[in-house]
């Protein structure tokens, strides 16, 4: 029978080796250095200035001031702000501020408002103003996100490495700001087979609905019009009788009555054309609007009329005479009233970052504070690296434009627009793209196509299904190919660690699980010991022993258990009493 072989690691596997600097390590060859990663202040207080100082203990070099919540920001006093200045000049600690999370494009669970697009802008606007009073002398980076309310983003599912359809979408109608569903699946009645897209949905909801807006109008004015012949001869005779006193016969009031309903009727119609017309000049092409104008100019005389005597049979044939005229040329026009959420929402944002980053350089110039747009969680509208591309791209164009028509040089407008707008990269939210069936190559995907724009970075993992926070390494984030992707700048940028679950959950600093998980430096000379090592000395979060020596030894028992009775080996004397005496020891 063989002998048995036992080895040490069989029985006693212990800490990690301080010879094995990749132990641990979740992002192999990656060394950052910890001077790049900073923590947020708790988005629950207005203190900012005492929450900011418990953590500079730790040791961090950045610290972003998290005023998410538009009433805790409001809450925070100017003095504090300015006294983060100083201390950041005292300890060479850097600030960002997280700005309130507001909806940019104006959207709302009632559908879109204007007056809140003004709001929202009028918000970040206060944001980018209170973030130079922390900043003065340099230029703070302003995160805001690209979405706020939740509106979906129509993601479609990945499934067995395909991709499917969407099976629905959202519209808006842009008069009245109502949001709908529209399903977009397979249809096979003659002669309507086939998908439909979200545009080809668009164009038919806008025809058919202005069909029917025409059919209505047409209606009412046709019943009225015909009614009003029916009753115009009798209703003449029967007023002319009534001024001589004579009484109305029975047939005589039927008459008189219809005639009402059928003023009733053309005047509802007449109504109803201005409300089409109103529609049309706004949701109409250029062209359509020149014949809708020449129309106006026609028809001026004839609506005078009807404005300064209404209810004469005059002012009625000619009400009669504008309304089919108008249906006419309303049938030659094709008003977009209903536009893809999507393309609105995203116009409406464009108009709202443009005109914060203007005011921003036009208030501090050299010194106006980056406007750092972040992708919400995967599902949301403007959540991928593509679509927040092609946001911020179309901003940085509505500046351009709008600082060029207030004198702006165009080369000094567009390096301007580069460097206030662009993006805040959160790791976190990407990866829940996994939410949707996609995968690893899906996230770097769209981390490759936004990473030109990237300013900042927010670090959080998960598991990609629900919006958890932890610390880098305890998800499936696959951070290190993101920060392939990034390069220089996303190697460099600042990085906050955003991770409430662990502050909730663990009550403990991630700071140190993030520096272990990156492997980074302990030294400032970026080399060997790394804290990823640091786990076998000080019996770390992974390591699960705890504290090997507490601080109650040392106070019960002294340095090297010095306080020990002295036939244990200790130092304590016979005046004591000793163990062995029978009497107590005092």
């Amino acid at each position: 029978m063989a002998k048995e072989e036992y080895r040490i690691s069989d029985i006693y596997q212990g800490g990690p080796s301080s010879l094995s600097p990749k132990y641990g390590t979740v992002f192999d060859s990656y060394r950052i250095n910890p001077s790049t990663f900073g923590l947020t202040t708790d988005p629950r207080t207005a203190n900012v200035l005492q929450d900011a100082s418990s953590k500079l203990s730790a040791g961090i070099k950045h610290i972003e001031i998290s005023a998410v919540t538009p009433q805790v920001f409001e809450s925070i006093p100017r003095q504090q702000l300015k006294e983060l200045n100083r201390l950041s000049k005292l300890t060479g600690v850097d600030i960002s501020l997280h700005g309130p999370i507001v909806e940019p494009s104006g959207m709302s669970e009632q559908g879109f408002s204007e007056s809140n697009r003004a709001a929202a802008e009028r918000q970040m606007i206060n944001a980018i103003e209170r973030g130079h009073d922390i900043k003065p002398d340099g230029i703070i980076p302003v995160t805001f996100h690209s979405s706020a309310v939740g509106i979906p983003g129509g993601i479609p599912q990945k499934v067995g490495g395909k991709v499917k359809e969407l099976e629905e979408g959202m519209i808006i109608n842009t008069d009245t700001g109502s949001v709908h569903r529209v399903p977009l699946k397979e249809r096979n009645f003659p002669g309507d087979e086939g998908k439909r897209n979200i545009q080809t949905e668009v164009n038919k909801i806008n025809d058919e609905q202005w069909v029917e807006n025409l059919r209505q109008m047409e209606y009412s004015s046709h019943v009225g019009g015909d009614a009003i012949e029916r009753a115009m001869t009798t209703n003449i005779i029967a007023e002319e009788e009534k001024k001589a006193g004579k009484k109305r016969t029975k047939e005589e009031e039927m008459m008189h009555n219809e005639f009402n309903r059928g003023v009733t009727f053309l005047n509802s119609s007449y109504s109803g054309l201005k409300q089409l017309f109103e529609v049309a000049e706004k949701k109409c092409s250029d062209e359509e609007k020149k014949r809708i104008h020449d129309f106006y100019k026609e028809i001026m005389p004839k609506a005078e009329k009807i404005r300064d005597a209404p209810g004469t049979n005059e002012s009625i044939m000619l009400m009669k005479d504008i309304i089919n005229g108008g249906v006419e040329i309303l049938k030659d026009v094709h008003p977009k009233v209903y536009e893809d959420l999507n393309n609105f929402a995203k116009k409406k944002s464009v108009e709202t970052f443009s005109n914060v980053a203007l005011s921003s350089y036009k208030q501090f110039k050299d010194k106006a504070p980056i406007i750092s747009i972040e992708n919400p969680p995967a599902g949301v509208i403007f959540s991928t690296g593509e679509e927040l591309k092609d946001l911020v791209e179309k901003a940085r164009e509505k500046f351009v434009e709008k600082a060029v028509r207030e004198g702006v040089g165009k080369s000094e407008a567009k390096e301007a627009a580069n460097r206030i707008l662009g993006v805040t990269w959160d790791v976190g939210h990407i990866n829940m793209l996994r939410k949707f069936g996609h995968e690893k190559e899906d996230i770097i995907k769209e981390t490759e196509a936004i990473a030109p724009l990237v300013k900042h970075i927010h670090l959080s993992d998960n598991f990609g299904l629900e919006h958890t926070e932890l610390p880098m390494g305890m998800g499936n984030v696959p951070m290190k190919e993101i920060l392939d992707k990034l390069g220089k700048e996303g190697f460099n940028a600042k990085k906050i660690i955003e991770a409430s679950g662990w502050w909730e959950h663990f009550k403990s600093s991630p700071f140190q699980a993030t520096l272990e998980a990156f492997g980074s430096p302990i030294y400032g000379m970026e080399m060997g010991p790394y804290w990823n090592q640091s786990m076998g000395l000080q019996q770390g979060y992974f390591s699960g022993y705890g504290s090997m020596l507490p601080q109650m030894n040392y106070e019960t028992f002294g340095a090297g258990f010095s306080r020990l009775p002295a036939e244990l080996g200790g130092q304590r004397g016979g005046a004591e009493g000793s163990r062995m005496s029978g009497r107590p020891m005092e």
